[in-house]
């Protein structure tokens, strides 16, 4: 039997966040976006209300939701600025995640229990300015020095960089074995030669913290690194899988805010003796806006049903990522276009939709890489095979 309705307490979540949007952002996210300035103060309210470690499990100072409920934290965020999507969508998706995935017991209790709490930050260090679709391209090296690994190298357009107590590094313990030499690594802030530096000019998420990660020389003790050696291009793979589902449920909330927006100018606006949505044309950008959110939302809580299940879902995962973005993009351009003129300028926010809108397209898999996805997996080209270590399966087990 299926059942599309939310439970309870998602109905109650999905209210108290979206609360907590129309309070504590929307009233200044203009404001922010126009100073690139990213008000660290949203993480420690999110904190405050158990969102930063909403789908980790009680034990580990999370919530002890469902993934779906964290899809839903993620659209609602999302609706008032990607920027603090963002910041979930690093934090708990690509960090905490991971943890809870891949850490041992003392990793997890070190770095995962403060995370779930808020009580730190977690970023994720995968790209590099010569590595971002080809992942096998980066050039940051692990090497080992007795009980300690020495890191080098450059991480780019980290989220989180500037803010983050610590960061899953992925590096090189055996470059000639391209990606099976891969390896993952838990870095702080704090260890001598970790240094940050914010990228301004941005097109769009200008209220968020993004930046470069660089390493020199930082000795990272054995018992930090994350897996075994040479699993780090599988830990990458999984933690997208995590990373990819909040941007698709993101873009929902992006996606919903242009809608909301061109419903309420299309009543006050009036165009040749009416309101402008009674024009055809008007309506029938309304109408892909209404089937693209509906679609994308289905394609977001399938794989978040399978995650619920402890089942893989890269395949599912990818399809949601690269379709509800796309929807994202074209429900902002068609919010602009439903604005005129006015939509052109900061007076409305959709303006800022599209200039959001773009760089999900792009991050966490392009457009381009997840169609190539899409293509393998119906030709029977790529099939994925399970982890030896699976997110754990809701409801979690005490």
């Amino acid at each position: 039997m299926l059942d599309f309705s939310l439970t309870e307490e998602q109905e109650m979540v999905k209210k108290m966040v979206r609360q907590f949007v129309d309070n504590e952002i929307m009233p200044y996210i203009q404001e922010w976006d126009e100073k690139q300035h990213f008000e660290t103060s949203i993480l420690k309210r999110l904190a405050e209300l158990d969102l930063m470690g909403v789908c980790i499990p009680e034990k580990y100072g999370g919530s002890g939701m469902d993934y779906n409920t964290l899809a839903i934290v993620c659209e609602e965020l999302e609706r008032g600025d990607t920027a603090f999507r963002t910041a979930v969508s690093v934090h708990t998706g690509l960090n905490s995640m991971t943890l809870l995935q891949w850490g041992t017991e003392e990793q997890k209790q070190k770095y995962l229990v403060p995370q779930a709490k808020g009580d730190q930050v977690g970023a994720f260090g995968l790209t590099e300015p010569n590595a971002g679709s080809d992942v096998a391209a980066i050039r940051t090296t692990a090497r080992r020095d007795g009980d300690d690994y020495i890191l080098n190298g450059q991480k780019t357009w980290i989220s989180l960089c500037d803010v983050a107590d610590n960061f899953i590094i992925f590096a090189y313990t055996d470059p000639e074995k391209k990606h099976k030499g891969m390896s993952a690594f838990i870095v702080e802030r704090t260890m001598p030669g970790v240094s940050t530096r914010a990228i301004k000019g941005k097109l769009g998420i200008r209220a968020g913290n993004t930046g470069e990660v660089f390493l020199e020389d930082v000795r990272v003790p054995k018992e930090n690194r994350l897996g075994e050696e040479g699993e780090g291009f599988k830990i990458a793979m999984s933690a997208l899988d995590n990373g990819r589902f909040t941007v698709a449920a993101g873009a929902c909330g992006l996606t919903n805010a242009c809608l909301e927006a061109s419903l309420k100018y299309c009543h006050e606006r009036k165009t040749f003796g009416k309101e402008i949505g009674k024009h055809q044309l008007v309506q029938q950008m309304i109408a892909k806006m209404v089937l693209g959110l509906e679609n994308s939302r289905l394609l977001v809580y399938r794989a978040g049903w399978l995650k619920n299940q402890g089942k893989r879902n890269t395949r599912e995962t990818s399809l949601a990522k690269w379709y509800a973005c796309d929807v994202a993009f074209n429900s902002a351009n068609d919010a602009i276009q439903i604005h005129g003129a006015y939509g052109y300028s900061n007076e409305y926010p959709v303006e800022r939709y599209l200039r959001n809108a773009k760089a999900p397209v792009i991050y966490e898999g392009t457009r381009e890489i997840h169609t190539i996805m899409q293509a393998e997996y119906a030709l029977g080209y790529r099939q994925d095979k399970k982890l030896n270590k699976m997110l754990p399966a809701w409801p979690f087990e005490e």
